[in-house]
């Protein structure tokens, strides 16, 4: 007979669930727009709705490694999200606005 997951994960000593939480969390932190996509339970069809595309597009867009942040920002809004750009610095993260200005130029437009 096959053992639940949980009565499985029960069994393991504490630190090696903590472990494997916090390697689970940074995998949740940080994944490919596919990745996202699907985590967040959408088809590549409700994107291309959101976005007035086809579904090619957005396949296509999910491979792309480099893109405008005003498109990767319609993307991350058409699953609900909100994009921001954080700048990493020894002494400190700064979150650049100047994006901001293009996505009210984008809307006004």
């Amino acid at each position: 007979m096959a053992k639940k997951f949980r009565d499985l994960y029960v069994s393991i000593p504490a630190d090696a669930r903590e472990h494997i939480e916090v390697r689970v969390g940074q995998a949740l932190k940080e994944m490919p727009l596919q990745e996202l996509r699907e985590t967040r339970q959408l088809t590549q069809q409700q994107i291309a709705e959101q976005l007035k595309s086809g579904q090619a597009a957005v396949s296509k867009l999910e491979r792309r490694a480099d893109m405008y942040v005003s498109t990767l920002r319609r993307f991350i809004e058409a699953m609900g999200g909100e994009l921001e750009i954080i700048a990493r610095f020894p002494d400190g993260d700064v979150r650049v606005t100047n994006f901001s200005d293009v996505a009210a130029q984008d809307t006004a437009a």
